[in-house]
């Protein structure tokens, strides 16, 4: 599941052309950090951490059952 969000955040970041210095200075955070996020490799990473940066890339978290299939608006933004 890390990989899949740092992967999301990673794409967004650049589509935006924001680097990771950029993003980590604008949220008081280290480009390794954000590194290890976009990465999935981050060992431990605070849900402030995680929306701060969601936020800051128009980005939301969400929460549902886990095995539901997803609904027709998560598969439409899928292909955009």
């Amino acid at each position: 599941m890390l990989i899949e969000i740092g992967s999301q955040i990673r794409k967004n970041r650049v589509d935006r052309h924001i680097t990771q210095q950029q993003l980590a200075q604008a949220l008081g955070m280290s480009r390794t950090t954000i590194g290890q996020i976009e990465n999935g490799i981050i060992q431990e990473i605070g849900v402030r951490k995680l929306i701060r940066i969601l936020e800051f890339l128009d980005l939301e978290f969400r929460v549902r059952p886990a095995g539901n299939p997803p609904t027709l608006d998560e598969l439409h933004e899928e292909n955009l």
